[in-house]
């Protein structure tokens, strides 16, 4: 997994992107965090960015090629028309190396309450003080829309949208997937302290950051939870 401090675009060729984007849609879609839809995305360089091929996740095969988009620049024909969100991040954002276009059904639901998770938990602590909710049910499908998102998220780790999923973005694609996993476990953790209808008593900003820890390979032993089994 690429470190917070590498440069990305000396670290991950082609080759290497194209493993990383197939075994990341996989995992995606063997956890339920994606089903028809969502998309999963690795910076190549700068200027350049691989996108996952049009497809459920869950059902791409290995070897199956994805499209190289440009950041600056308009999306290549056959490209979903909601991959401006990543090219937006990518554009403003240069530590991120990777973004997952995710459904989680529980932050799905907790949206439809307008509201993101709280940070209740240790695997919620990564998104203090909190999540961003981009309050539009709609799909984003011009670059007007996409660049307020953007602009939304800022330097979140995460956005909500308002029945429409989740987006996160992270230095690389892997930490990405791991980050998707994190919100939709806060946003079960959620529901379920909504349901019991007793108050619950959140983790403060010095909790967050003490737990929010990437020591003890915190987020590579989650990576090959989810990817485990995978045929590349």
């Amino acid at each position: 997994m690429i470190d917070a401090s590498s440069p990305l675009a000396d670290t991950v060729t082609r080759a290497d992107a194209e493993i990383i984007v197939r075994r990341a849609a996989r995992a995606l879609g063997r956890h339920g965090l994606v089903h028809a839809y969502g998309h999963c995305s690795q910076r190549l360089d700068a200027d350049h960015f691989l996108v996952c091929t049009a497809k459920p996740l869950g059902t791409i095969a290995p070897g199956e090629a994805g499209t190289v988009v440009p950041v600056n620049g308009p999306l290549p024909e056959g490209v979903l028309g909601e991959v401006r969100i990543h090219r937006e991040i990518y554009r403003r954002r240069p530590d991120i190396g990777g973004i997952v276009r995710s459904m989680p059904a529980r932050a799905m639901a907790l949206s439809a309450l307008g509201r993101t998770p709280r940070v209740l938990h240790g695997m919620g602590s990564y998104f203090a003080p909190g999540t961003p909710l981009w309050d539009d049910p709609q799909l984003i499908r011009d670059d007007a829309a996409a660049e307020q998102l953007a602009d939304l998220m800022a330097d979140s780790p995460a956005l909500v949208m308002r029945g429409n999923g989740v987006v996160a973005a992270a230095e690389s694609l892997q930490s990405a997937v791991v980050l998707t996993w994190y919100l939709e476990d806060a946003a079960r953790v959620e529901l379920d302290c909504l349901a019991s209808g007793q108050p619950a008593k959140e983790l403060s900003l010095e909790e967050s950051q003490r737990r929010a820890t990437r020591s003890g390979l915190i987020f590579e032993r989650m990576w090959d939870y989810l990817t485990h089994g995978d045929p590349e």
